[in-house]
């Protein structure tokens, strides 16, 4: 493992060497970003418009948590104009490689923006914080002006472009927003409880008034034991919770293991959807935008816990059966 990390570190060095010319220029003078996570090309796509090219490393289904850079990965980020990352501990394993990366290119973390008495503390790192802040629309409104800061310093000639695209999206934000509270009121208080593979809506909860259950902890790194898959089973025979809820980036065996276990206490639960947690939809879909991820699990969300809402969503655009 040793010898392994230090040929990728000897790589990342010599491909870092070799991107401290200057930034690539695409045709059409289109600034060159490069993003982590979807979400975050999503931002940058809308803030941008046609004046950015975006490309995102992490793509439908892949685990920021676990995710490390590539030869592939190296050799774009050192030719990009900027680099938007989140931050906050998501990107745990390529921390160091944007520290390096920042002494020749523009580093963004977008997330690292957010005051700190708005984020939930970590519960596997002291001092970290719950990085999942897309699932609350207030705060990614302020990941989005963020991400506005960073391609107005890149480009100041196209900052009126710029804040006129991020309010036409920070509006749309909020028709979400007011879709989700409508949505998410109709679901019996008493069944306000929200299980998923890991703690990732913990954000969620917050704004809109559930309790929420990982059976990992905020990074899927962490493990579920027997005994939590055991307490969390009883949780579910005593507040007869009827559904719980798979996540498209992390595996099903645990939430499958909890349905086992209450059925053998007889007590039968269902799967209540697939939801988008750290990674959107598939590509070219709706359901791969921001505003279609979380369109999707707030309608998935409250459909399985007992509200009247539209199965295709807020404007009839989600998938059929999604």
């Amino acid at each position: 493992m040793f010898a392994r990390r230090s040929v990728l570190t000897l790589a990342a060095a010599g491909l870092l060497a070799l991107g401290l010319s200057a930034p690539h220029a695409l045709a059409e003078d289109r600034l060159s970003v490069i993003t982590t996570t979807g979400m975050i090309a999503d931002a940058a796509r809308q803030v941008g418009g046609d004046l950015v090219d975006v490309t995102a490393l992490m793509g439908p289904g892949i685990d920021p948590h676990a995710y490390r850079q590539t030869r592939t990965d190296i050799a774009a980020l050192t030719r990009a104009d900027l680099v938007l990352w989140h931050g906050l501990y998501l990107e745990a394993q390529m921390e160091e490689f944007f520290a390096d990366l920042s002494r020749s290119r523009t580093v963004v973390a977008v997330a690292e923006a957010l005051p700190q008495d708005r984020l939930r503390g970590h519960d596997d790192y002291e001092g970290k914080f719950d990085p999942h802040v897309w699932m609350d629309p207030d705060l990614w409104t302020l990941v989005v002006r963020e991400v506005q800061r960073a391609l107005t310093d890149a480009r100041p000639d196209a900052a009126a472009t710029f804040a006129a695209n991020a309010e036409a999206h920070v509006a749309e934000i909020a028709r979400l927003a007011a879709y989700s509270t409508a949505s998410l009121e109709q679901v019996p208080q008493a069944a306000r409880v929200l299980l998923t593979a890991h703690d990732a809506f913990g954000y969620f909860g917050q704004a809109y008034g559930f309790e929420v259950l990982g059976i990992q902890g905020i990074s899927t790194e962490s493990e579920a034991g027997l005994n939590r898959i055991a307490e969390l089973v009883d949780l579910l025979v005593a507040r007869d919770v009827k559904a719980v809820f798979v996540e498209s980036s992390v595996s099903d065996r645990n939430i499958r293991a909890l349905i086992e276990g209450a059925a053998a206490k007889d007590h039968e639960v269902t799967i209540g959807g697939e939801l988008f947690s750290d990674a959107m939809g598939p590509d070219g879909t709706y359901e791969a935008t921001w505003i279609g991820m979380i369109d999707h699990n707030v309608t998935t969300i409250a459909g399985a816990l007992g509200a009247d809402v539209p199965p295709r969503g807020m404007d009839g655009r989600l998938a059929a059966g999604s």
